[in-house]
């Protein structure tokens, strides 16, 4: 089976599904079993996750692909993480997919050169006594330059918060061959306005964040876009929301612009907790039961 259909068209995305704490990291693995259950391909654990957090996941279920979304290449070893790969590897043979990423000068401390940092931790997870083989890892590219090194150094690309339009710019980039996998986030809410304060609140945590507006200004938004956490025409880009056939029709959308498989994130407004009923329900929307 190849790594597009081990992951199948969609899955979710979601930094709930990494926690240390015993207790939500038990509601966690039964999350990720009903998830399995429910049909979905792979599940993106959201945020600076691990190895460790992934082995978690994938002891609670059988078959489904678990991936980080994404692990920072400043806050661990290449080393280190060859090593655990490799014992992942060992007891549950296919069921991980490295992301890897660069994070953001407002989050990550020493950031300096992202490209040139991501090229060299690479290079070290290739050298590594046990390699982390290219076809196992995804690099979280936004920009030409990282999508090329998606291409050539690795399975292919998990971009995060990006539009149909990217997507599109991406396969151009990445050719038919790798693995394109973008998140797209996604509100189970049909009205309007209601949809639209949810997502100004989930979007204002990003906007300062100078990789993501950068890639934005290369698809043609600007300055009024980004004020008091997005602008209409913004939030509809990133985001899908509305009744089944309006969510039926933005995942399509990113499909037809050349994504192999969609990482979801549902976005309630409730961060923290587990959104078990709206992935039971957006399994329904995408007929999933069926697949």
């Amino acid at each position: 089976m190849t790594l597009k259909q081990a992951v199948g068209p969609v899955g979710i995305w979601s930094m709930e599904l990494r926690s240390d704490d015993p207790q939500q990291g038990q509601e966690a693995a039964e999350a990720a079993a009903e998830l399995e259950q429910l049909g979905y391909g792979a599940l993106w654990i959201g945020g600076n996750s691990t190895v460790a957090h992934a082995d978690r996941l994938i002891q609670a279920t059988s078959r489904v692909v678990v991936a980080t979304g994404i692990l920072s290449i400043w806050e661990h070893e290449a080393a280190d993480v060859a090593e655990e790969h490799a014992a992942l590897e060992r007891s549950h043979p296919g069921r991980f997919i490295l992301g890897l990423g660069a994070s953001h000068a407002q989050l990550a401390e020493g950031y300096q050169r992202p490209y040139s940092t991501m090229r060299a931790y690479l290079d070290a997870l290739d050298s590594a006594p046990v390699p982390v083989p290219a076809e196992r890892r995804v690099l979280a590219a936004l920009g030409p330059k990282m999508l090329e090194l998606s291409r050539d150094r690795a399975a292919g690309a998990h971009p995060y918060l990006v539009t149909p339009e990217h997507t599109a710019q991406a396969r151009e980039i990445l050719g038919a061959g790798p693995l394109l996998a973008p998140e797209l986030k996604v509100i189970l809410e049909t009205d309007t306005e209601r949809a639209r304060s949810i997502a100004r609140d989930f979007l204002s945590f990003y906007l300062p964040m100078t990789n993501y507006t950068a890639n934005f200004r290369r698809l043609g938004f600007g300055d009024d876009d980004f004020k008091d956490g997005g602008s209409d025409r913004l939030l509809h880009a990133v985001f899908a929301w509305g009744g089944p056939d309006k969510v039926r029709e933005r995942v399509a959308e990113f499909h037809s612009a050349g994504a192999d498989h969609v990482a979801l994130q549902v976005v309630t407004g409730d961060r923290g907790v587990l959104p078990r009923a709206e992935w039971r329900r957006l399994a329904e929307i995408l007929d999933l039961g069926s697949a």
